[in-house]
């Protein structure tokens, strides 16, 4: 009988919201899945079906972010004598498992803290308290196993009580193999920056076009362009004030594009920008670089680790819009530089391959379940 793992996230693959972290999740648990049975238990949301059986994986949806947490708990008490691990994955959103699953048949797996982003996206008082509150909900985890997707975020776990030895860092992934060079797009005639993800104000997209704005007054003729869910709401309240008049029909915000698109886009700019200020890795950073584009990022969690802190990107000396403005000059000035970051984030990115991801994942686990007869212990 195969091993059954219970994986408890707040979202899913097919959720509306899914990102980099539900990316990750799905595709190094199919990649184990012909010896796994794996439930995986989340939200429902508007369209997703109950249950769906997805490449090997049975996906359960139920209840809010609120209700999910008793369910989850019910469904371990209902089928805990056939579960042998309880994966707890914690992005803002915890299932709280240390309070009801046996420390031997449960892990964390977090790809980064939330910290400053609580003050940056969330309205107060909940802001207060989610900072407040977060290093002790995540302490209730620390005599458990972890498992995280960068050294940023596992020098976080040991600053709040968690051993190295505790503490597995699974590799980054990606789902297309790194373009051969003579495969690149030829790059834009005029400098031309990128931002790929949310409109969001931690997500570093009001940096990126204040940096721009600067970058202007001296490369009057350079382009910006944003690929990721239109907010025209977001554009017009927070980004447009940014921006004078005369050059924001520089700007391009393309929406959602195709992935063939996104990576040609990629490929043809001068930089990907991604002044994010936390990350669990920051997948775009990756993807730019397969296809021969280097990264300019803040010196944050996850980013840092993303670009070899600063041997395969462009790491900033400050979090502001003039640090990055001062990097996108330099991508546009010193080309012999360019080119040695272009090639070295390049290599870094052939590295990385889905299929690495999951047999990490699958030596962790061949080492880490439980023996039925492990005396329960809680927190």
């Amino acid at each position: 009988m195969k091993p059954h793992l219970l994986f408890l996230s707040w979202r899913d693959i097919k959720h509306p919201k899914a990102g980099g972290a539900e990316v990750f999740t799905h595709e190094m648990l199919r990649r184990v899945a012909d010896d796994y049975t794996i439930t995986h238990i989340s939200p429902a949301f508007e369209g997703g079906h109950d249950v769906e059986f997805l490449d090997g994986i049975t996906y359960v949806r139920h209840g809010t972010l609120a209700t999910v947490i008793p369910y989850a708990a019910s469904y371990y008490y209902k089928h805990a004598s056939s579960i042998d691990l309880v994966v707890d994955q914690v992005n803002t959103h915890q299932f709280f498992t240390p309070l009801y699953v046996p420390r031997a048949k449960r892990a964390l797996f977090i790809h980064q803290f939330t910290r400053e982003i609580w003050q940056i996206n969330v309205k107060r008082p909940y802001a207060w308290l989610g900072e407040q509150t977060e290093t002790p909900r995540l302490q209730l985890y620390r005599h458990g196993r972890a498992l995280t997707v960068s050294q940023s975020t596992a020098d976080d776990l040991r600053s709040i009580g968690f051993s190295k030895q505790q503490i597995t860092i699974l590799p980054e992934g990606l789902d297309f193999v790194p373009w051969k060079e003579d495969a690149w797009q030829p790059k834009e005639a005029v400098p031309t920056f990128l931002y790929v993800g949310r409109m969001s104000a931690y997500k570093g997209i009001d940096d990126a076009i204040q940096a721009f704005v600067i970058l202007k007054q001296e490369f009057p003729t350079a382009k910006f362009w944003v690929i990721g869910k239109k907010d025209e709401r977001y554009i017009q309240q927070q980004l447009d004030p940014l921006v004078p008049e005369e050059i924001r029909g520089d700007i391009t915000y393309f929406g959602f594009v195709s992935a063939e698109e996104k990576l040609e886009r990629m490929s043809r700019a001068t930089a990907l920008l991604f002044p994010s200020k936390r990350e669990g890795w920051g997948l775009t950073v990756s993807e730019a670089a397969a296809v021969g584009t280097p990264t300019i990022v803040y010196d944050a969690p996850g980013l840092r680790d993303a670009v070899q802190y600063g041997m395969a990107g462009y790491m900033t000396v400050a979090q502001s819009p003039g640090a990055l403005a001062s990097e996108m000059r330099s991508c546009i000035q010193d080309t012999e530089q360019y080119d040695t970051i272009r090639y070295a984030a390049y290599r870094f990115a052939q590295t990385l391959h889905w299929d690495n991801t999951g047999q990490h994942f699958r030596n962790w686990l061949q080492n880490e379940l439980p023996l039925p007869d492990v005396k329960e212990e809680y927190v």
